[in-house]
């Protein structure tokens, strides 16, 4: 597949980038995506969530009433679940959400993701993506010029590049990635992905391994 590229202007260079078929032009694999997007999820899961039982509160443990012959069910102390201020039953408590995915895996599931981006023609591809300085005004202009203002763009970067970042910063629906960073969800998260020609290639060099 091949995609022209233009400038940070929105101009035609003439210049066209081939995306290999191997990483942009694969069957999609619908459950390798689920599995990726659901272990990316579960990893922003804090698990701090906590709640106490009747055995961490403070009180009597003294009973409340007789075993027997008063007509209702047998009394347990203060503490018990089903009285107001006892302990809460069944709650939740601190665990760790992360599960293991295969690199394998991973790996088709991002090649996926790319890969429904570009059948969609959803790719954008600029050569010298860069700015003099760190301004959000030139970054707007940027998107206007590629008219993706509106996309929810996500910017894949081949190595960190800190006036980019920081252009972009306040925007919001707007995400800067590196190809280290690069996961399934933001991909899927994005209306539009908009790679540099270096981009392209640190890309197909690593899902190509």
């Amino acid at each position: 597949m091949e995609v022209k590229v233009v400038n940070i202007k929105g101009e035609d260079t003439g210049k066209v980038v081939s995306l290999s078929d191997a990483v942009f032009g694969i069957e999609p694999n619908d459950h390798a995506i689920y599995l990726d997007v659901k272990q990316y999820l579960a990893n922003q899961r804090q698990g701090t969530h906590s709640s106490k039982g009747r055995s961490q509160l403070s009180g009597s443990t003294r009973k409340l009433g007789k075993q027997k012959g008063s007509g209702g069910a047998r009394p347990g102390d203060i503490k018990s679940g089903v009285r107001v201020g006892g302990g809460r039953m069944f709650g939740p408590t601190p665990r760790d959400y992360n599960f293991k995915l295969n690199k394998k895996v991973k790996q088709l599931a991002r090649k996926s993701a790319l890969s429904y981006k570009a059948a969609n023609g959803l790719i954008n591809v600029v050569e010298g993506l860069d700015f003099a300085t760190p301004k959000t005004k030139d970054f707007v202009a940027f998107m206007t010029n590629l008219q993706i203002v509106d996309k929810k763009p996500l910017i894949i970067l081949p190595v960190a590049n800190k006036n980019v970042y920081l252009s972009a910063r306040n925007l919001t629906n707007v995400n800067v990635l590196t190809v280290s960073e690069l996961n399934t969800y933001s991909v899927l998260n994005a209306k539009t992905l908009v790679l540099s020609v270096e981009t392209v290639d640190a890309i197909e060099q690593i899902f190509k391994a």
